[in-house]
């Protein structure tokens, strides 16, 4: 029984600690375009029109090493 004390306000931390996060996704645009990148993967990678569509995206800003 006193593991419930325990028990019952940590489950309830963790639900609070993902309505959070789960806000903080969709606030930050995490969902704004879920059709494009399950389509991707439909092309394949020798058609020029979408190697040129990927050429279009600006590079990201990644490090060349991680030393």
């Amino acid at each position: 029984m006193p593991a419930l004390y325990i028990m019952i306000p940590a489950a309830l931390l963790l639900v609070a600690i993902a309505i959070y996060v789960f806000f903080w996704a969709v606030d930050s645009g995490q969902y704004d375009d879920l059709d494009s990148p399950a389509h991707s993967i439909l092309f394949d990678d020798q058609d020029p029109g979408h190697q040129a569509a990927l050429q279009e995206t600006p590079p990201s800003k990644e490090p060349d090493s991680y030393a």
